[in-house]
């Protein structure tokens, strides 16, 4: 059967960004032919036996409590499980000082279906024909954003600055903000923090820059927190979550050990929340109230905040630590290699400046010598202009053990110093 679609069917029916490009590496992996990969393409989270054992502690606890037949055998609030509600509001007050109420939290089936319900509801065509656009201040960024809208034009992404040490090998992307334009027709900003994928942390005085930008526009600004303090707090440089009555702070728990139970927050002013919670109404009613019934209990404990910090953020920034020693180690000094600052989240970033093949061709490449990761160009959505940087990076995940990354790593140097050479000598 060949259904015909709609225009929004049709967008929706298309992969986008990394999963465009995972049919490959699936069959790559399938198809070895007895060949062992190395695989730093994977962006689920390793299976900390701490994080676990705490999910498995709680699911024991719901399970003993009168609570579980109406968390699980009943429909609930489309705002989301009361007691959870409760334990953010409580624990975002105590822990920076503000004056959330109830009204101000909204639970979603993870925080992909909160930025689908933000960027339909305040990007695309207004009711009288005005595009509002969906602004990412700066590119590369998470390549979902490429298929929340269904409105493929409203999505518009700036090119960064670059902010080059060239003898460390080092480089962070910052917002070009001679170029970043925030108007009446705006629908909203909205950018990553940590990074997926470079692991860049926007300063404090950016992000309030972005939200002054947008302020007087009445434009909500929506920060992802998925790799943010307090929880997974997979932060390596010190940062403050910020809020504000145009900011919608986004966060996840999947890096904090639950992705398969797709548990979104979002925290901001009431009348944003008001209108996502409609959506989601309409949507899907609500979130799975499983997962939010023991994410209530871990956060109203103070459990999870704790892991985060002493476990999952020390376990992360050990494997970028191996990453980094390696390329200095292994890298060619004289070629234009630049690693991506490493500020959080869990993966590495690096950009092999004048590269002489495409990303996809060096992606091509690295699988002949057994190693796996993402190409580069993948995590542009919304950037329209020609930019020769998007092919000229790749990102690299912090998943897989230290042997391995050191081996990729040392792989990867050797196959940067052939494709290089190659090219000096064509």
């Amino acid at each position: 059967m060949n259904p015909a679609l709609t225009q929004f069917g049709d967008q929706m029916s298309r992969l986008t960004g990394v999963r465009a490009i995972m049919k490959d590496i699936i069959e790559t992996l399938q198809a070895g032919s007895g060949q062992e990969f190395i695989n730093l393409s994977a962006g689920n989270p390793v299976i900390l036996p701490e994080v676990e054992q705490l999910w498995r502690d709680y699911t024991t606890e719901l399970l003993s409590s009168s609570d579980y037949g109406e968390v699980v055998c009943r429909y609930g609030s489309s705002q989301g499980y009361q007691p959870l509600i409760d334990a953010v509001v409580k624990d975002f007050n105590r822990r920076y000082g503000l004056k959330l109420t109830a009204r101000n939290v909204l639970i979603t089936p993870g925080s992909q279906t909160l930025y689908f319900f933000a960027a339909n509801a305040f990007g695309g065509y207004t009711t009288s024909g005005e595009l509002k656009q969906i602004i990412l201040p700066l590119s590369p960024d998470y390549t979902g954003y490429g298929g929340i809208t269904l409105v493929p034009e409203a999505l518009f992404a700036y090119k960064p600055a670059l902010d080059i040490d060239a003898p460390a090998h080092r480089f962070k992307y910052r917002p070009d903000f001679s170029q970043l334009t925030i108007t009446e027709n705006t629908g909203c900003v909205l950018f990553s923090r940590p990074c997926n994928p470079t692991g860049n942390v926007l300063t404090d005085d950016e992000v309030r820059k972005i939200a002054a930008l947008a302020a007087p526009y009445n434009v909500p600004v929506l920060i992802d927190s998925a790799y943010a303090p307090p929880f997974p707090a997979l932060n390596f440089t010190e940062m403050t979550p910020l809020f504000g009555d145009n900011i919608l702070h986004c966060m996840s728990l999947s890096k904090a050990g639950l992705p398969g139970e797709r548990i979104g927050i979002a925290i901001g002013d009431e009348r944003m929340i008001q209108v996502l919670e409609c959506f989601q109404t309409n949507m899907c009613i609500h979130s799975s109230r499983y997962g939010q019934a023991i994410a209530a209990r871990a956060i109203e404990s103070g459990t999870l905040a704790d892991i985060a910090t002493n476990v999952i953020r020390p376990y992360y920034q050990k494997k970028f630590d191996v990453v980094e020693n390696t390329l200095d180690s292994s890298m060619p000094k004289d070629l234009p290699w630049f690693l991506h600052r490493g500020e959080g989240a869990i993966f590495a970033w690096l950009w092999l400046e004048d590269l002489p093949i495409t990303d996809w061709e060096f992606y091509q490449q690295l699988k002949q010598v057994g190693v796996i990761v993402v190409p580069g160009s993948s995590f542009f959505p919304g950037l329209r202009e020609e930019w020769a940087h998007k092919q000229q990076c790749i990102r690299i995940s912090l998943t897989a053990t230290d042997p391995e990354i050191e081996t990729g790593m040392q792989r990867l140097a050797k196959v940067v110093e052939q494709v290089y050479l190659k090219a000096a000598l064509s």
